[in-house]
């Protein structure tokens, strides 16, 4: 069907909805009738022809087999569907025979709604069918429904007719159903200034993703086959890609059969794909309803073909529960086994930020990928995402793990760029991924990417955001670019602006990179006094709400269950400032014994005060010694945590202040060598990873500053240490490498590889501008400036 046939399908079916509903309900609640009426018409018209022969089937199985409950396979075969209806009605008869007493007409639309096989009344069920019928014979304008959508005007079947004046109306195929399914929604959404939540994929789209996704092996496909998608909404990339191994005399290019699975979230779409599926004589069981995220439906399953347009964007945090326990992941399909810097493998966490599950549904398809061992082509996807999947989250993160485990297992074959508002419902930049895990050799360890971003040709009118298509010369200008698997530099125009399609091909490899903490040394000076040491009365992570018991209360927090009383005052208080205090925490915030042992602490600050004296000094190493010496002396016990806390009250950072020393360590001659191989590096050059070898043989390691931290990402393909000594050595000379803190990251950066530099255009060139623009003003320029055309161009 073409845009300007389903555009006018659309107005027809809208016209029904303003001529019919428009006193009965407010506008954006007529897709609940408008909807499930186009699908109960589509399913009414394919079983008219037939209903004869149902309906005999239906008095043998009850006369002369005397069956108490009907057989469907024979009804299926009378139909020649996979469902059926056993009433003696259809929505032609229900018109042809109704008087104007509405609740006879609503007995016998109950009765032919009944009358449906069980896969069609569960679609009648997710519509909520039922309850409009009511509702609208209630209201008087049920007739008038019907009347409008029997019209012999418009065709809601996958056969093309003629209307009564010899028109011929289109059909109306899976995907256009599709189509029209979307623009409704959009209207009606419109009319509640909502958005319609489904991004549905632009028939080009498909069109290009299913010759990705067969092309290659279109020679070797299977003779059976098997098709998925985990967010299948009204089934367009299944049928699509089913339509692609039809060859136009309508001979299966397969040998055998192909299966077609999907599961969608949305009633609606998921009533439309499904009946979709049984029009078409697919399985409508493999297609289920509900959340891919939420339920594993097919765990058993592996595919051959997988294609999908995720949501994106999109919060999974109602499917957390199924997916994580606190930082557990609980289902397998979102942990990956992935080595660390030193080569240990371990169970990762592949699960992305919970305000974006888009990858979740890659990760569930890469899960359901066949083993090359059980088909020789393995498994073939092809995935539709938003930017943040290339390159969201940091090193370590789901995201990145999600994309390192994807290209480490040579999972990832291509991804290509496509142009903004391609979609309905969103104007961002999309990219198609393609995966597979039976590349060819010449692929193997590379991944191709393609920039399509500026191959367009714009519409002529807008459908939503979409203001733009893939003309058919530029699908077979990304396939041949695909196939051909070789570099394209991007061709530019008179004025130096791109054009045209950009290809690169990468190694594997190029994508990775380490991320390596820098640290620098703490250098801190200290110096007891009582207003440092009075920071001390608070715990650290309590300090706000604490202050503010003792700057109202004073002392008397000190009193035994005087606390108890203020937990709601200061709970309030809390919640207000927007404060988030866990259980323990607020227990103990109101406990006496807690208070009492941060007084503890200023007392034996006080004590070291007294010991010590109030000198400032500029070794904290020195200083800190002396502290143990005090408390040794004077018999104090203190837990390394209370000594710290003291410590730090009185110290701060300063940069003329000596190095903090951490730890004075030993090694034996192999134990150097051991650690230097781990490491990359000479036995000499352990300093510049914080081990420095000092007169006696021993090694001092310092402590590290956190304000002064940075981490810096290391291409995979580059030495830490060479990028250590040629980027930050140069600049920070005591800085060394964090030895425990290298992390492997993955990201894709499509404007870093497809970035071309446009030259500034030059001095004379924008000087005739100018002096252009202030002949147009007549001199304004040169007015406001107190100046004379002549200088002006003169101070150009």
């Amino acid at each position: 069907m073409n845009h300007y046939a389903h555009t006018k399908l659309v107005s027809f079916i809208w016209s029904i909805a303003d001529d019919c509903l428009r006193d009965v309900y407010v506008r954006g609640k007529y897709r609940d009738v408008i909807l499930p009426m186009v699908v109960l018409r589509r399913l009414d018209t394919l079983l008219e022809p037939t209903k004869a022969e149902v309906l005999e089937e239906v008095r043998f199985q009850k006369g002369e087999m005397k069956a108490t409950e009907l057989d469907d396979a024979p009804l299926k075969a009378a139909s020649g569907y996979v469902f059926f209806n056993t009433s003696k009605w259809t929505l032609k008869l229900l018109h042809a025979t109704a008087t104007n007493n509405q609740q006879i007409l609503l007995a016998n639309v109950e009765d032919y709604l009944n009358g449906f096989s069980d896969n069609v009344k569960e679609i009648i069920s997710r519509f909520k069918l039922l309850e409009q019928m009511r509702h609208m014979a209630n209201k008087q304008v049920l007739l008038d429904v019907l009347e409008k959508f029997i019209s012999p005007y418009i065709n809601l079947t996958p056969h093309q007719v003629e209307d009564p004046d010899g028109n011929t109306l289109p059909a109306l195929s899976n995907l256009g159903m599709g189509y029209v399914f979307e623009e409704l929604i959009r209207k009606f959404n419109e009319e509640n200034n909502e958005e319609a939540g489904e991004h549905f994929t632009p028939r080009e789209v498909i069109h290009l993703m299913t010759h990705l996704i067969f092309d290659p092996i279109k020679d070797r496909l299977p003779p059976v086959m098997t098709i998925y998608d985990p967010a299948c909404g009204s089934g367009g990339m299944l049928t699509e890609s089913q339509n692609y191994v039809i060859d136009p005399e309508g001979q299966i290019k397969a040998i055998g059969d192909v299966y077609l699975y999907g599961k969608e979230i949305n009633d609606e779409t998921y009533a439309i794909c499904k009946s979709d599926m049984m029009i078409k004589g697919n399985n409508p069981e493999n297609i289920k309803v509900g959340s891919t995220l939420s339920t594993d439906e097919f765990a058993a399953h592996r595919f051959d073909f997988m294609l999908s347009n995720p949501p994106y964007g999109k919060s999974w945090n109602s499917e957390l529960k199924y997916i994580k326990d606190g930082k557990d992941i609980i289902d397998p399909r979102f942990k990956v086994p992935l080595a660390d810097y030193w080569g240990n493998v371990e169970v990762q966490d592949a699960t992305p930020r919970s305000s974006d599950g888009q990858l979740l549904f890659l990760m569930e398809m890469v899960g359901k990928m066949k083993s090359t061992k059980d088909s020789a082509i393995g498994s073939r996807i092809a995935s539709v995402h938003n930017g943040s999947s290339l390159f969201t989250g940091d090193a370590g993160s789901g995201e990145s793990n999600i994309r390192r485990y994807i290209i480490e297992n040579d999972l990832l074959d291509t991804i290509i760029q496509l142009p903004n508002n391609l979609f309905y419902n969103t104007g961002i930049t999309t990219y198609i991924w393609l995966l597979t895990n039976a590349k060819p050799a010449d692929r193997r360890g590379r991944v191709q990417l393609i920039d399509a971003n500026l191959m367009f040709r714009k519409l002529r009118k807008n459908l939503g955001d979409k203001n733009c298509e893939f003309a058919p010369e530029h699908i077979d200008e990304i396939i041949t670019a695909y196939l051909n698997f070789q570099p394209i530099e991007r061709q530019v125009d008179a004025n130096n602006d791109p054009f045209g399609i950009a290809v690169q091909i990468f190694d594997n490899i190029d994508f990775g990179y380490h991320k390596v903490t820098i640290e620098r040394p703490d250098r801190r000076r200290a110096q007891f006094s009582v207003e440092r040491l009075e920071v001390l009365r608070f715990d650290k992570s309590l300090r706000e709400p604490m202050e503010q018991l003792w700057a109202e209360h004073g002392v008397k927090v000190y009193e035994p269950g005087f606390l108890k009383g203020q937990a709601k005052a200061i709970q309030a208080w809390c919640e207000e400032r927007e404060i988030i205090l866990n259980t323990k925490q607020r227990a103990k915030l109101v406990d006496t014994a807690s208070w009492g042992a941060q007084r503890d602490l200023i007392d034996v600050g006080l004590q070291l005060m007294q010991a010590m004296g109030t000198e400032e000094s500029a070794d904290f190493n020195a200083f800190s010694e002396q502290v143990v010496k005090v408390l040794k002396t004077r018999k104090i016990k203190l837990s390394a945590t209370q000594k710290n806390a003291i410590l730090n009250a009185v110290s701060w950072y300063a940069e003329d202040a000596a190095k903090v020393i951490d730890k004075s360590l030993r090694f034996t001659a192999a134990e150097l060598a051991s650690v230097a191989t781990r490491l990359g590096c000479d036995v000499a050059d352990l300093g510049d990873f914080g081990l420095y070898k000092q007169p006696d043989g021993s090694y001092l390691s310092y402590a590290s500053s956190s304000d002064l931290r940075d981490n810096e990402s290391v291409p995979l393909k580059d030495s830490i240490h060479r990028y250590f000594l040629a980027e930050v050595k140069p600049h920070i000379d005591e800085a060394w490498i964090n030895r425990d803190g290298f992390k492997i990251g993955y990201e894709i950066s499509f404007n870093k590889y497809f970035y071309r530099h446009k030259p500034l255009r030059s001095l004379a060139e924008v000087t005739q501008d100018i002096l252009a623009l202030e002949q147009m003003a007549d001199g304004l320029i040169a007015d406001i400036l107190g100046l004379k055309t002549a200088d002006l161009a003169g101070a150009v």
